[in-house]
């Protein structure tokens, strides 16, 4: 068998960098956003800011919210914007990833909140797609539209 034969299929990692790299940009990330005005830290390390608390009703695990929402890397790389769009998003909170999960609730109708979710309440060591990388940390400019 020739080296050719011997050599293993690589995967090039996810996002930006590799996981090391990504993990280390997060955890800098979060640490820098936590001294911001007006971030509030959950004990899960979920950080938000309310930017319009709103004054509509507030969702429950199994609501289905209606949303429109600007998904970022900790770089500042897009990978999600609604909000020039003509659609929203409509999901269950149950369906979505933990910081959601956790965040959401704490939501009124027409209210809009910014939530840096660590990696570990998002898609953890393993990313997803081909855009968010092992250990990424995640921005959510979100604001809720409907509940239902």
């Amino acid at each position: 068998m020739g080296i050719m034969g011997r050599r293993k299929n690589r995967k090039k990692p996810r996002g930006r960098g590799g996981a090391g790299q990504n993990r280390a940009e997060s955890e800098a990330f979060l640490k820098k956003n936590r001294g911001k005005p007006g971030v509030v830290e959950t004990a899960s390390g979920l950080q938000y800011t309310i930017k319009d608390p709103g004054t509509g009703k507030s969702p429950d695990e199994w609501s289905t919210v209606e949303v429109n929402q600007r998904i970022l890397l900790a770089d500042g790389t897009v990978i999600k914007d609604t909000y020039h769009g003509t659609e929203t998003d409509i999901f269950t909170i149950a369906e979505a990833i933990d910081g959601l999960k956790e965040g959401l609730p704490l939501m009124k109708e027409g209210g809009k909140f910014r939530f840096v979710v660590p990696h570990g309440l998002a898609w953890g060591k393993r990313g997803t797609g081909s855009r968010i990388g092992p250990y990424a940390a995640l921005v959510f400019d979100i604001r809720l539209e409907k509940v239902s």
